[in-house]
């Protein structure tokens, strides 16, 4: 695997885990939209994120 340039690394650092390897939040990881939010992230509310248990509006 290549290394990250310092530039792309710089971009990517709210991103990055302790082994500089890119990780996103655990609900954005198994989300199919690519509006990805990082692990260091609160989620306080996603758009597109639709919890199974919810009620669906009528």
């Amino acid at each position: 695997m290549p290394r990250m340039s310092k530039k792309r690394k710089e971009e990517w650092s709210f991103f990055l885990n302790n082994r500089n390897r890119i990780t996103y939040n655990e609900l954005c990881r198994r989300c199919i939209h690519g509006c990805k939010q990082s692990f260091r992230a609160t989620i306080v509310a996603c758009p597109k994120y639709y919890s199974k248990r919810r009620k669906k509006p009528e």
